[in-house]
């Protein structure tokens, strides 16, 4: 996207400030993003049984309809902190509420961070009104709010769409703790255009089974994971066609967000395509392609340039969906190493330089069974994932 001239949807305004809930100075830690009118609302989130207090405030408020903004904290998940964290949540929303006089239950509410540490509220107390007063509709407002909810993340998602009729904007973080459903990411998706809240509703349900639940660093599923998709209703009314086409453009922008997300994975020196096809059902795909994801045999493999497919298909072999060998072929970027249960000799060296020379890696897993697929996302796995992960909050 253009980060200077892009027009961003009608009567959104933002805001991204230095709230010092993080140690870091100048580290922007608190976001806002504020609609002029009320909105329809979706929202989809994690499957995690254990989940933190902002995702079970939001789950209570989004389908409601009428809301006005949305509240977010980095730094602190609000995480296993029992009915104080509930309570801290919803006074997190009442204080965004106050900024534009609006009902506390127009605000929906996310957090990310370290799990287990009861939020400083002195300090959002004073923080959330300031974000408030900040809150623009300009470009840089809207940047300074996708900086405000970054962890570990080094770089910024955004994504913005112009259509006939209506704008799309959105905004995301995430690195690592990813794993489907969602992952330790959080997501922001606003439009100006007019559509029906259930329809809404199926269309981002579709299009993060397709984007943020296709992608793994580590296969760890968060407390925290949350998308929201908001419309405020200036735009004009979409049905028939016209929805179809809102459909597709909310998908493709979840789709790059997630890509980002992927690119972006703690320590990662590959980005990793697994496309798996020609399986019974599209749940058979998802399954060895996610299976294959999350193994660490196979990450490591791609990590030290090593060619070792038999680890990719043994990987698909115990993933749960039956099928021969001979069902089963096996492509790495352009080389054939595996032919229908059979494997074929390659050039080793020209495999392992495949893997050393390119960030981005593809597998491409082709069945006989059907017409099934999946295309999935995930990253190696090297010694600074690990050194991250071992450090977090010591």
């Amino acid at each position: 996207m253009s980060e200077v001239s892009t027009p961003l949807p009608s009567a959104f305004r933002f805001a991204g400030i230095v709230g010092k809930l993080r140690s870091e100075p100048n580290r922007r830690d608190i976001a806002v993003i504020v609609s002029d009118r009320p909105c329809a609302a979706a929202g989809v989130f994690t499957q995690n049984q254990v989940c933190a207090a902002p995702v079970q405030v939001s789950r209570t408020r989004v389908n409601t309809g009428g809301v006005r903004g949305i509240v977010i904290c980095s730094g602190n998940a609000n995480a296993c902190t029992g009915e104080q964290g509930l309570r801290d949540a919803e006074r997190m929303t009442a204080l965004t509420a106050e900024g534009f006089g609006c009902d506390a239950s127009q605000v929906l509410v996310a957090g990310t961070g370290v799990i287990g540490r009861p939020l400083p509220m002195p300090i959002l107390e004073a923080a959330i009104p300031q974000a408030m007063k900040a809150a623009n509709a300009d470009q840089q407002s809207f940047l300074n709010a996708a900086d405000a909810i970054l962890t570990t993340d080094t770089v910024r998602k955004t994504v913005i769409r112009t259509m006939p009729g209506y704008t799309v904007a959105g905004f995301a973080k995430g690195a690592a703790m990813i794993g489907p459903n969602l992952a330790t990411m959080l997501g922001f998706l606003f439009t100006d255009a007019t559509v029906a809240p259930a329809d809404l509703t199926a269309i981002l349900k579709d299009a993060a089974d397709d984007s943020f639940n296709c992608i793994s660093v580590e296969g760890h599923t968060s407390t925290n994971d949350t998308v929201f998709l908001l419309a405020n209703g200036i735009g004009k009314p979409l049905a028939g066609s016209d929805l179809h086409g809102f459909a597709e453009t909310i998908r493709d922008c979840c789709r790059e967000l997630a890509l980002m997300i992927a690119k972006d994975a703690e320590g990662a020196k590959h980005t990793v395509t697994i496309a798996v096809t020609g399986t019974r059902t599209d749940a058979d795909a998802r399954r060895i392609a996610k299976t294959v994801a999350e193994s660490a045999l196979v990450k490591t493999a791609i990590y030290g340039a090593d060619p070792n497919w038999g680890r990719v298909v043994s990987a698909a072999g115990y993933a749960g969906v039956p099928f021969k060998e001979t069902e089963l072929s096996l492509t790495m970027g352009t080389l054939l190493l595996y032919d229908r249960g059979t494997p074929l000799p390659f050039d080793t060296v020209a495999a392992s330089r495949y893997l050393r020379d390119n960030r981005e890696v593809s597998f491409a897993l082709t069945f006989t069974q059907g017409t099934g697929r999946c295309t999935f996302h995930t990253c190696d796995l090297t010694e600074e994932y690990v050194k991250l992960n071992a450090d977090y909050t010591t």
